[in-house]
């Protein structure tokens, strides 16, 4: 089994914001959250450690209350990337297997990538890998220089590279694979004599080199997967990216997907074949759809949805923590939380499950058996059970239990006062 160490210490001044760079969110879901799945899901992995400096009792609190496995190693003051990995020491003195290493915040890393990456690695019989990608314009990026035989001579940072080493294009990925045992005295032997003043970790490279170990260049195939996040910009572009792969994925796997530009899928939603996703949609969290669904126009689904099979949630319809059987129809302005909806139910335009009590700050649960059918405009006050069959007269307000086969009316008996217009017009 393979150890992990991520980095997470910066402070991303560039995004200009009171949250630590690895905990904005895309989808809702941390960058770190997704560097730290990415390399559980391998199975290759055994061991986190989340390298921590700025706002770190935050970054701390969030892997806590996310990833308990994980754990926090504070680097304090931050010296370099270099430095940072070497505050893991004391935790893998005598550890003897391989150890990645990534930044905490390229979120559109995945899982299978980071596998190949490990078992290129080992197959190869290096004791040092260093992941790559090609860029027609590198800009800042550290330079991978590699021998005749092409295995890796060393990287060479932007601000400190030659003219002929700017124009490389093959980068430093800032992903790494170590033979722990062998490279880690290579951390007591790390310099600051560089542009930065700093620890880099890209000195490893020439210390395992002068010391006869084998260091190696795995070739990223998609370069997207080590884009960083350093600003709101690049914030926005890699949820772009990572929407786009999985409006793709479901494309490919027959979803139709009305129109792609206005359509936002979180990467943890799975989707039938033949279910159709109309405009404007944003379907949030983890969710599983099934086939032959109907989804929006304008739907929002928030997480912890799950839909079976002919399922339709219309126009301007919210879903969240919510469970709807089969052949059920949701098809207006209607809210759906903390509920458990049975087969051929219709809901009613404009219907509510009001599930949050503001006094207690508590949730509660709705459930709704099969055949019923809601009324439009009809709230239902959790936590309440519709019975089989029942029928809700629209504009009810639901505030105990229906039993099967039952009509509830909550409304007042209409009134029709004749001549009432005529009578004010004079």
């Amino acid at each position: 089994m393979v150890k992990s160490i991520i980095m997470a210490a910066g402070k991303g001044t560039r995004m200009k914001s009171d949250t630590p760079k690895v905990l904005h969110t895309i989808f809702e879901k941390t960058l770190l959250g997704y560097v730290l799945d990415a390399v559980n899901k391998t199975g290759l992995c055994d061991e986190n450690f989340v390298i921590v400096g700025h706002q770190a009792e935050r970054v701390e609190e969030y892997l806590k209350d996310n990833y308990p496995f994980a754990k926090p190693v504070l680097q304090s003051p931050q010296l370099g990337t270099g430095h940072a990995v070497s505050m893991a020491i004391p935790y893998l003195k005598d550890y003897t297997g391989e150890v990645i290493i990534l930044n905490g915040d390229i979120p559109l890393i995945t899982a299978d990538s980071v596998k190949e990456f490990i078992e290129f690695h080992t197959s190869t019989g290096a004791d040092l890998t260093v992941m790559s990608a090609l860029f027609e314009e590198p800009g800042n990026l550290g330079r991978i220089v590699r021998n005749k035989d092409g295995s890796l001579d060393s990287i060479v940072e932007a601000k400190d590279a030659n003219s002929e080493q700017k124009e490389i294009k093959e980068i430093n990925a800032g992903v790494y694979c170590l033979n722990w045992e062998k490279i880690m005295p290579a951390f007591a032997n790390l310099k600051t004599n560089n542009a930065q003043g700093e620890y880099y970790l890209t000195d490893i490279i020439k210390w395992a080199n002068e010391n006869g170990l084998k260091a190696n260049v795995y070739t990223l195939k998609d370069k997207n997967e080590i884009y960083g996040i350093n600003s709101k910009v690049e914030l926005a572009e890699a949820a772009r990216l990572l929407n786009s792969r999985t409006i793709t994925k479901h494309l490919t796997n027959g979803v139709e997907i009305i129109d792609p530009a206005t359509t936002w899928i979180s990467p943890e939603t799975e989707i039938g074949a033949d279910t159709v996703i109309y405009p404007s949609c944003y379907i949030n969290g983890k969710n599983k759809i099934g086939s032959h669904c109907k989804i929006g126009p304008f739907a929002h689904l928030r997480g912890g949805v799950i839909l079976e099979d002919y399922v339709k949630i219309g126009n301007f319809v919210e879903v969240k923590k919510t469970t709807i059987k089969s052949h059920t129809n949701a098809c207006h302005l209607t809210y759906l939380g903390d509920s458990e909806i049975g087969a051929n139910v219709n809901v009613g335009a404009g219907t509510i499950t009001a599930n949050f009590n503001p006094l207690t700050r508590e949730k509660s649960k709705t459930v709704i058996k099969d055949n019923v059918k809601i009324g439009s405009n009809s709230v239902i006050v959790a936590p309440v059970t519709i019975e089989e069959g029942a029928n809700i007269g629209a504009v009810g307000v639901i505030t105990k239990d229906v039993p099967a086969w039952a009509l509830a009316i909550t409304r007042s008996p209409l009134k029709v006062l004749e001549n009432w217009v005529k009578r004010k017009l004079h």
